[in-house]
């Protein structure tokens, strides 16, 4: 309750449900990270004991972009997306707070513009049938619906944040590691 109160943006319950929305993916993300491993390891394994698993690869790279897309939401709600801080670093006032709020603004719209065309890739997979042209012949929907769904959590995150510089509200949150990297 205390961290919900500390962020301040929405009522108790909306705040828990968003942030739990963001952790979800993100542990979404971390399955899909170790299945990730689980295919490398298999194709290594191939490899080195002469057999083949068809659509090892392929299923790797599926897993490889679940994982990122996945933790997109989560990794802006920690404040490790990258961030150019030379111009806003430099402003003042109603400037900075100006051009964090069109900042968020047009990264808001182009997380809404990628979500919704994400979606629609996943929906006309489905409508068409579409398969991988690999070995595997995996229903292209079903690894292009893990980047749908992380692309609407990344542009809930940005809308989120976006609600919380307008009310005031929004607490950014930098990593250690930008400062040592400066």
């Amino acid at each position: 309750m205390a961290a919900a109160a500390a962020q301040g943006a929405a009522p108790g319950a909306l705040r828990r449900s968003l942030d739990a929305l963001y952790d979800g993916a993100a542990a979404l993300a971390g399955v899909f990270m170790v299945l990730l491993l689980v295919m490398v390891m298999l194709s290594i394994l191939g490899r080195q004991l002469h057999f083949n698993l068809p659509g090892v690869d392929a299923y790797a790279g599926y897993m490889m972009a679940a994982t990122g897309f996945l933790a997109l939401a989560h990794t802006l709600k920690k404040g490790e997306h990258i961030r150019v801080t030379l111009l806003i670093g430099s402003l003042r006032g109603g400037w900075k707070r100006g051009f964090e709020v069109w900042a968020l603004f047009a990264a808001s719209l182009l997380a809404a513009l990628a979500a919704f065309y994400s979606c629609k890739l996943a929906w006309q997979s489905y409508i068409f049938h579409d398969i991988s042209t690999s070995n595997d012949a995996t229903p292209l929907w079903l690894p292009e619906l893990t980047m749908a769904i992380g692309t609407v959590v990344l542009a809930i995150a940005f809308i989120d944040e976006l609600v919380l510089e307008l009310r005031g509200e929004r607490i950014v949150v930098t990593s250690e590691e930008a400062s040592h990297n400066e």
